[in-house]
C-alpha cells in the first residue's frame, strides 16, 4: 500500500430539531443527535473517501481512506493531482446568537407554527403545512499538513404554505425564510405577515387568468432574479463542471459575457444562510467576483480545481460527512442605480415576474427554463392585472447581455442547493432586473 500524500478529516457534532403541522395540527416531531467524521485521502491522481459514527473510530477511517487511495491509484492512475496551498483560517466572523432555540421549549415552537398557519388561513384557503427547524453544527478540521480550526453555528428557519381550492383547480402560495441565527428571528411580527402573504397569494392565484407566452421585456423581481443568478449563473461557475466540460463558462475568464451593468458575486463572508467561515477543505472563506462589469473574472473553487485552473479555493462543501464538492454560498447580483419606477416606465408595455416555483439549467448547453410563481401584466408602465401558470427561459449568456437596468433594491431568500445527491445552505438574490427581450411561457 503506498503512503498518501494528503488525508484531512472533517469531524461534526450535530443537533438538530424539526417540527411539522398539517392544517394546525401536529404532523411531525424529530430531534437528532449525531457525531462522526469524514475522511479523505490523495495517493497520485485518486481519492480514497470514507466516513465514521462515533469518537473512536478516525484513526480507522483514515488507515481506510489511504488504503482505498491507494488501490484506486493502483489499478487505475490518473494524473498527479497538485493541491493549491493551505494556510490556516481565521474564524473570527461568527454571527451572534442571542435568544438559544435549544433554550424554547418545544410547547413554544409549536404554538409559533399554528400562530402561522392560522394567518395563512384567510377565506378561501382550503389547508396549510407550516414546519420549523433549527440545528447547531460543531465542525472541526484537521489534515495532514497540520491544519486544524473549528467552529460552531447555528440555524433556524420556517416555511408555510397555503393551499387555495374551487374542487377544479388549486393554487399555493409559499413564503420562508432561514438565516444563521438564534430564535430572535420568531420575535419579529413580520413572520406572520409573511404567513398572510402565503394565504393571499394562493387566493389571488387561483383567480388569475394564466399568461399568454411569447417574446418580449421583462422585470424580474429580486427573488426570481436571484434564482437565475444561483442556478444559470452560480452553478456554470463551478470549476469542477468547468473542467468536467459541463460549463457554457468554460475559457471564457476575461470575456465579456453580460451587460456591463451586470456584477455577479458569491461570498460565503456574509452573515446569511450560506455563511461559512472555512469550507469544507478548511480554506479561509472569501468573496468571489464572478462577474465585474459583465466580465467573467473568476470560477469558484476546490483546492484540485485550483491547483488546475489557478484562482483562489474557498468553495468546498458538503452535507454532514460526505465528500467535499464545489459549492456556492451566497449568490447575487449586486445593486445597480435603477428604481423599479424607472423600471417600469422604461418597459413601458411588458410582463413583471415575481417569485419562484422551481425550474432547470443546462450548465453545459447554456439554457434555462424557470417558473415563476406569478406575473403581473405591465402596460404604459403601470402594474396591471395578475396571470398564473407563466415561466421564463432562455440562453443564459443571451439573457445577460439582454439585462439593460439594474435596481438598487438588493434582497436575499435562502434554502437548499442540491447538487452530487447533497443538499446544503445557501442564499441567493437580486435587485429587479430589466432585460430588454426574453421568452415567456404561456399559454399560445
Amino acid at each position: 500500500m503506498r503512503e498518501s500524500e494528503f488525508h484531512d478529516v472533517r469531524w461534526i457534532e450535530g443537533e438538530s430539531t424539526s417540527i411539522l403541522l398539517d392544517n394546525g395540527k401536529i404532523e411531525d416531531i424529530k430531534t437528532n443527535y449525531g457525531n462522526g467524521c469524514g475522511v479523505r485521502a490523495l495517493c497520485g491522481g485518486s481519492w480514497g473517501y470514507t466516513s465514521s459514527e462515533g469518537v473512536d473510530g478516525i484513526d480507522a477511517a483514515i488507515k481506510a481512506a489511504i488504503e482505498l487511495a491507494s488501490d484506486v491509484d493502483k489499478h487505475s492512475p490518473r494524473e498527479k493531482v497538485s493541491l493549491a496551498s493551505y494556510s490556516e483560517p481565521n474564524v473570527d466572523n461568527l454571527p451572534s446568537i442571542k435568544e438559544n432555540p435549544r433554550d424554547v421549549p418545544v410547547e413554544e415552537k409549536v404554538e409559533l407554527l399554528k400562530d402561522l398557519s392560522n394567518n395563512a388561513s384567510c377565506k378561501g384557503i382550503s389547508s396549510t403545512s407550516a414546519s420549523y427547524s433549527e440545528s447547531t453544527l460543531k465542525i472541526h478540521y484537521t489534515n495532514s499538513e497540520g491544519a486544524d480550526c473549528e467552529y460552531e453555528l447555528t440555524r433556524v428557519g420556517f416555511a408555510i404554505s397555503a393551499i387555495a381550492s374551487d374542487g377544479a383547480a388549486y393554487q399555493v402560495g409559499r413564503e420562508s425564510n432561514f438565516d444563521v441565527c438564534g430564535y430572535e428571528m420568531f420575535r419579529d411580527p413580520e413572520i406572520l405577515e409573511k404567513a398572510q402573504s402565503a394565504g393571499k397569494t394562493a387566493v389571488d392565484l387561483l383567480g388569475a387568468r394564466q399568461a399568454k407566452g411569447g417574446k418580449g421585456p421583462v422585470i424580474l423581481d429580486p427573488e426570481l432574479a436571484g434564482v437565475f443568478a444561483h442556478e444559470a449563473v452560480g452553478h456554470a461557475s463551478e470549476a469542477d463542471l468547468v473542467l468536467e466540460g459541463s460549463s457554457i463558462l468554460a475559457d471564457r475568464i476575461g470575456e465579456e459575457i453580460a451587460s456591463p451593468l451586470v456584477n455577479i458575486i458569491d461570498d460565503p463572508t456574509l452573515h446569511k444562510f450560506g455563511y461559512y467561515p472555512f469550507d469544507a477543505e478548511g480554506m479561509q472563506s472569501h468573496r468571489t467576483d464572478i462577474i465585474t462589469d459583465g466580465i467573467l473574472n473568476s470560477y469558484l473553487h476546490s483546492r484540485e480545481t485550483a491547483g488546475k485552473l489557478g484562482g483562489a479555493s474557498g468553495n468546498s462543501r458538503s452535507q454532514g460527512y460526505s465528500a467535499p464538492v464545489v459549492r456556492m454560498s451566497n449568490t447575487y447580483v449586486d445593486n445597480g442605480n435603477s428604481n423599479l419606477d424607472e423600471m417600469l416606465e422604461e418597459l413601458g408595455d411588458g410582463i413583471y415576474l415575481a417569485g419562484s416555483r422551481g425550474g432547470q439549467v443546462n450548465t453545459g448547453e447554456g439554457v434555462f427554463q424557470f417558473n415563476a410563481e406569478k406575473g403581473y401584466i405591465v402596460e404604459d408602465g403601470e402594474i396591471g392585472d395578475l396571470v398564473r401558470d407563466v415561466s421564463l427561459s432562455g440562453n443564459t449568456l443571451q439573457i445577460l447581455k439582454n439585462v439593460v437596468l439594474v435596481g438598487n433594491d438588493l434582497k436575499m431568500h435562502s434554502g437548499r442547493c442540491g447538487k452530487s445527491g447533497q443538499a446544503v445552505p445557501v442564499s441567493d438574490g437580486s435587485p429587479h432586473l430589466l432585460i430588454s427581450d426574453a421568452l415567456v411561457g404561456g399559454v399560445q
